[in-house]
């Protein structure tokens, strides 16, 4: 029997008109104001195109922009797609956000630009074109803003050796600068460089504190456009020493100072020592400690940020693999050389992903090649936490939120002041220290791979093959839901396998973005649409989006890390898809679906949407019925009927399949030879063997076996590990041993002349403590008998010299007694 449609799945299927004349704004048979409309006779929504149900004009307002991305400092110039100008016209406008209007262009074919505008926030910007000087903005398209530190070189200028540029007028640091940049990006003849500088005022935390890029002064103006520009730098008007943190613009010359929102170059935001006065030149290091008491005084009224933080993970295999709550700081990344300006011994940093929710603060963790944590009390180069999360955070725009700018304002240039430019790192260092992974959990791990095989929170495994849309899970704590949708396989003979696999994964949190994550015609390629329309990464491999992340770091993985902690990973394992699904703390107790019951229990995992529970025991029939009864309900669906096969197969049919005769494992035969094939790739692997019977294919059995090898690694690097917090060294002396983990033992060491008083060493137990305080290193009891032993002589020295002189002076005096007697009786 056949669903009853959707009122939107009757639209979604309605006739192309024929032609027409130009349509009005807003007009049923037109695109014009109604992209993402799918009512009236045809349709504006994205999943027309596959389905040839889209307006003639759907193209012409519903924008597709080339390049689709850039920094959002602004100045990118981008072309719209399909919709051209007969003739010129001044009259382009480009508003972005519906308050930010920018002047666009025709080019000489007819071609349509606008210039992005400079932003305080990254992800999908909406914007609108005019074509009659702002009179109506009929036109629809989005343009992605770019955090500055992820936007590809070749679009910045370049600061010729940065670090000199962030250290000129400190001593042994003068002579000329230099940048360069890509003519090809700025065509015109002649440029001018303008700096500008960064800076947030206002009372911290309160409504009226605010961001601002303003211009400040020209380095050049109208010289040629050559690439290249080289300057001696010399300090700013005192007007201008407030800004520490800025950037260059190049732009073209016939614009006049400060032009907001024209095509332009920018460089690296930086610390602007080479612009600063003579006072920091005289003497840096005192101007810098200067600076950086000062911060510490803002720093102590300002609210306590690090109580909110999470812990960090306890070891890189930890951090690694919750990639829910943590991704990789491109600052220091293993993948990359583990190049760590800022934390030399480090390997590989993390970044919390999500920022606090009160204050938008950032977590960050940073581990040596040993796997261990790196801390500020054990070293300058630990991890720091930061009051500004690098990445920013919604809603962006206003500080501490502004993305990569906050940061350098409340956490960059007070370490150039206290640690870089002064030695006061220490202070620096008391109002930034790393956290340790006392209070740290390790999120919970259910997997879905294979013929599928699933492998849930509470570590059950369930074979279910069903064809269908299925609810993978579902949590009312955050209305998280994730589904699957599962297709049968082929045979190596290419017959239809008694076998599934999943070709979709799609997700939303709350009212977060809808993301699905799908095999592009089955062509072994993953496709990613977001609110039911395809997304390209061609551009840039990290999106934010409304409630969540998007990393594409490979072609064959997708990392989607949501607000509230949960993460998944979507990746090919042979011809199917593979999820990993990863929840916190919190979820327990508030899971349901296929992939069980969040509680630490197994038993109830197999748990209907009646609430009835299945015995771990229960049939491969049973268990196929309980996998059915979790078939998506067309209601609910998160997914996308972009074609009519889809809409044939899963909109016309049931959810679930009841035609599809499963293999179900009980079932599962091989002949003498598969069996010893098997038996040989597979070892004792249930989940490979049975995949190589349903379908006759030893590489999808490997394919298995590798996603379920994964799993396993996975679930050994998340396993709890417990740490009994930083321990101190003894004053006047020191300790080795860096890893305050279970098991490890610190060694303890006094300086020269002192001895312990205590223990030797401590070793951290099961418990959680330290099996001995640091002990003290008092003065030694052989360097007390040494003074005792050097006094002393001194003492029978000075007693021996005292004798020696009055006894010399009784001879003498003895002596003159006799001379005077003889003189006076005249023998003298």
């Amino acid at each position: 029997m056949k669903l009853a449609l959707l009122p939107w799945v009757l639209l979604l299927l309605a006739t192309v008109p024929g032609s027409r004349p130009r349509p009005t704004a807003g007009a049923q048979d037109s695109c014009s104001l109604r992209c993402g409309d799918r009512n009236g006779p045809c349709s504006c929504h994205p999943t027309c195109s596959g389905l040839g149900t889209c307006c003639l004009d759907f193209q012409n307002f519903c924008l597709e922009v080339s390049p689709s991305s850039g920094s959002m400092m602004g100045g990118k110039d981008f072309v719209v797609q399909h919709l051209k100008w007969i003739s010129s016209t001044d009259g382009v406008i480009c508003r972005f956000k519906e308050s930010i209007q920018t002047l666009g262009h025709v080019d000489s074919l007819g071609q349509v630009h606008c210039i992005s505008p400079l932003l305080y926030e990254s992800g999908r910007i909406p914007f609108n074109i005019s074509m009659d000087n702002g009179r109506s903005f009929p036109y629809a398209g989005t343009w992605l803003a770019v955090h500055p530190y992820k936007v590809s070189e070749t679009e910045k200028s370049q600061l010729v050796n940065e670090t000199r540029w962030q250290y000129y007028g400190t001593p042994g640091t003068t002579g000329n600068l230099s940048l360069t940049w890509n003519t090809s990006r700025l065509p015109t003849q002649t440029v001018t460089i303008e700096l500008w500088g960064y800076e947030e005022t206002g009372k911290p935390y309160s409504e009226n504190w605010t961001a601002e890029w303003s211009c400040l002064y020209t380095l050049a103006t109208n010289i040629p456009n050559s690439g290249f520009f080289t300057f001696t730098p010399k300090p700013a008007s005192p007007d201008y020493q407030r800004w520490k943190v800025g950037a260059l613009r190049i732009v073209d010359s016939k614009n006049y100072l400060g032009k907001k929102d024209v095509l332009a170059l920018w460089t690296n935001d930086h610390a602007l020592a080479w612009h600063l006065g003579n006072d920091f030149r005289e003497d840096s290091v005192a101007w810098a400690r200067a600076q950086c008491l000062a911060w510490e005084a803002l720093e102590d009224q300002l609210p306590n940020f690090l109580k909110e933080l999470p812990d960090c993970p306890c070891t890189l295999a930890q951090a690694r693999a919750d990639s829910g709550r943590y991704f990789t700081d491109y600052g220091c990344d293993i993948e990359h050389g583990s190049v760590c300006t800022y934390h030399p011994g480090a390997v590989h940093c993390v970044r919390s992903v999500q920022a606090s929710p009160q204050y938008a603060s950032g977590q960050q963790c940073c581990y040596t090649a040993a796997g261990t944590q790196l801390l500020t009390a054990d070293s300058t180069s630990g991890s720091t936490p930061d009051r500004g999360h690098d990445w920013g955070s919604p809603p962006y725009r206003t500080p501490p939120r502004v993305p990569s700018m906050s940061h350098w304002l409340y956490d960059v240039i007070s370490f150039y002041y206290c640690c870089l430019w002064a030695p006061e790192c220490s202070r620096y260092m008391r109002r930034r220290p790393s956290s340790d992974c006392r209070n740290y959990r390790p999120p919970h791990l259910a997997s879905v791979f294979g013929d599928p095989h699933f492998v849930t929170f509470d570590g059950t495994n369930l074979t279910f093959n069903g064809r269908g849309e299925y609810v993978l899970l579902e949590a009312v704590l955050t209305d998280l839901r994730v589904q699957a949708r599962a297709q049968p396989g082929m045979m190596t003979n290419g017959s239809q396998a008694r076998g599934t696999g999943l070709t979709a994964v799609a997700v939303q949190e709350g009212n977060s973005d809808v993301v699905e994550v799908r095999l592009a015609k089955r062509s072994g390629v993953l496709e990613v649409l977001l609110n039911q329309e395809v997304l390209s990464f061609a551009e840039q491999s990290w999106m934010d989006l409304k409630g969540l992340f998007l990393s594409v770091a490979a072609e064959d993985k997708v990392s989607i890390m949501l607000s509230s902690g949960a993460g998944l990973e979507v990746s090919i394992q042979g011809p199917f898809l593979s999820v990993a699904i990863l929840l916190p703390d919190k979820f327990l107790t508030h899971t349901r679906g296929l992939l069980g019951t969040l509680n630490n229990d197994p038993t109830d995992d197999f748990t209907l949407r009646s609430g009835q529970v299945l015995p771990l025991n229960a049939s491969a029939q049973e268990l196929f019925q309980f996998g059915a009864d979790w078939a998506v309900h067309n209601t609910s669906s998160l997914f996308t009927y972009d074609s009519w096969f889809l809409i044939n197969n899963f909109v016309y049919q049931p959810k679930h399949d009841p035609t599809f005769e499963p293999l179900f494992p009980d079932k599962t035969t091989l002949s003498p030879s598969q069996a010893e094939e098997a038996a040989k790739l597979c070892g004792n692997d249930h989940f490979c063997i049975f995949d190589v019977a349903a379908t006759g294919s030893l590489s999808v059995g490997n394919a298995t076996l590798v996603a379920h090898q994964l799993h396993q690694q996975r679930m050994q690097s998340l396993q709890p590990v417990m740490s009994c917090g930083w321990l101190a060294p003894p004053a006047n002396g020191h300790k080795e041993g860096l890893r305050y983990l279970v098991g490890s033992t610190v060694h303890f060491h006094c300086n020269s002349g002192f001895s312990l008083a205590g223990a030797e060493t401590s070793t951290c137990q099961a418990d959680g403590t330290w099996s001995t305080p640091t002990p003290e290193c008092q003065l030694g009891r052989s360097y007390t008998v040494l003074l005792s032993i050097i006094f002393g002589g001194l003492a029978v020295v000075l007693l021996v010299s005292i004798i020696y002189v009055l006894l010399r002076r009784k001879g003498n005096n003895t002596l003159g007694w006799v001379q005077l007697s003889g003189w006076v009786s005249g023998d003298g």
